[in-house]
């Protein structure tokens, strides 16, 4: 096996580093976040013209580059690295990939092609705070996160030449800002309730959108209100959302890893050329012995992570048999007969997706925190940068994680602890 990258995977990952260090600088970075949108338009612009970014991981036929999630993945890592604020996440890693999966012929035709040219942002709108179990990266996800009757969430209900949604969502990643919302709700009543998802343009009649405080500035969002909003379903009405959604999962998984394994080696990079010029008596701190024993064991942990992060991305990558079969879903959907039928349907994000989610995020919450330790006094002040990386950390915890629920899932999904499998 070779696991060099290609000449065209250094050449993204060259040209987008030199591209965010120009453009998104320490200053450029905060004062994109104090914008309306919170991201900079011009960089998002830059990102969608200059390399193609939005549509990097999309089909050449509609305008996409037709590179694969693994480019899409390293592509986050230098994202990440950055902590650039960016609609590349939302659009690019959770809802494209719905839209391709599950749209019609005339809904990809319509939208991935403005989505490719960065000229359409989207949002993932799913109630609550359940977009972990949606994607299916702590549970399996078998429907009710989407709310219905006293649960709340998200109402669909049929009309003449339509549907209309009514409800609330909160904690939408780029919801306050994005001109497609992609829209979880619940559909049929109590008896034959369902996930469905809807098209719902971000400027509709009856939508109101929100920015809201959140840990971690660099991933924005909004409260979206729907106040009987018409809507359209997204494919047909028989199409399997919750595999589909733990598909994205998959994907989305490994680029949040690459993110974070980016993050964390901006931290540590950091945290090395801080210590060598911090004196104390009268030596740099970086030459005491257990000052490198920390950075030793911080670069030891970003190191496994990255491992991690890039076979994750392999894995999101499927390998094609002939006629172009899917060999890794086959081999997703070979579970066992005797599991029940939820838990054999919903598995299409892979055990190592989420063990790598989870060792990218305890990289870069130790190396952010052991970053603020090592730079002292300045570690803690608001205008230094050390914890930007730190609520990244908390961050994508909160919304993607926690760590122990991720590795926990991943152990229940390959049946490590199976009594029946384990030989006494």
């Amino acid at each position: 096996m070779d696991a060099s990258f290609t000449p065209e995977q250094d050449e993204i990952r060259r040209t987008l580093r030199e591209l965010l260090r120009s453009r998104c600088g320490p200053h450029d970075l905060r004062a994109a976040l104090d914008t309306p949108a919170g991201h900079d338009p011009a960089l998002w612009t830059a990102l969608a013209e200059q390399l193609g970014l939005p549509g990097l991981a999309l089909p050449e036929a509609y305008g996409g580059v037709g590179c694969s999630a693994t480019e899409l993945a390293l592509a986050g890592e230098e994202t990440g690295r950055a902590l650039a604020p960016s609609p590349l996440l939302a659009t690019a890693v959770l809802t494209a990939p719905l839209i391709t999966a599950l749209g019609t012929e005339t809904q990809r035709a319509e939208l991935l092609p403005r989505i490719a040219a960065g000229t359409l942002t989207a949002a993932l709108a799913v109630p609550g705070t359940a977009l972990t179990t949606a994607l299916a990266l702590t549970g399996p996800g078998p429907g009710d996160w989407a709310g219905g009757g006293r649960a709340g969430g998200v109402q669909a209900r049929r009309v003449e030449g339509g549907w209309r949604l009514y409800g609330q969502v909160d904690q939408v990643l780029d919801g306050h800002s994005a001109g497609l919302l992609v829209v979880a709700a619940h559909a049929g009543g109590f008896a034959r309730s369902r996930t469905l998802l809807f098209l719902v343009p971000g400027d509709a009649a009856g939508v109101v959108r929100v920015r809201q405080t959140a840990l971690d500035a660099t991933r924005p969002q909004g409260r979206v209100q729907l106040r009987d909003v018409d809507a359209e379903l997204l494919g047909e009405e028989g199409e399997d959302v919750l595999d589909a959604l733990a598909g994205a999962g998959q994907v989305t998984a490994a680029v949040l890893a690459c993110e974070a394994v980016g993050a964390a080696d901006r931290a540590l990079e950091r945290t090395v050329e801080y210590v060598k010029q911090r004196e104390q008596f009268g030596r740099a701190i970086g030459s005491f012995q257990a000052v490198k024993h920390r950075l030793a064991d911080i670069y030891v942990a970003v190191q496994a992570a990255r491992s991690a992060a890039y076979y994750a991305a392999w894995a999101a990558t499927p390998p094609r048999g002939a006629g172009g079969v899917d060999m890794r879903l086959r081999r997703v959907g070979a579970t066992s007969h005797n599991e029940p039928a939820d838990a054999r349907q919903h598995t299409a994000a892979l055990p190592e997706a989420r063990l790598a989610l989870a060792q990218s995020l305890e990289a870069l919450r130790t190396a952010s925190a052991e970053g603020i330790q090592l730079h002292g006094g300045i570690g803690f002040t608001w205008e230094h940068e050390a914890h930007l990386c730190f609520k990244r950390a908390a961050g994508d915890e909160l919304l993607f994680g926690p760590v122990h629920r991720l590795r926990a899932y991943a152990a229940d999904t390959a049946r490590l602890f199976d009594a029946q499998e384990v030989a006494v």
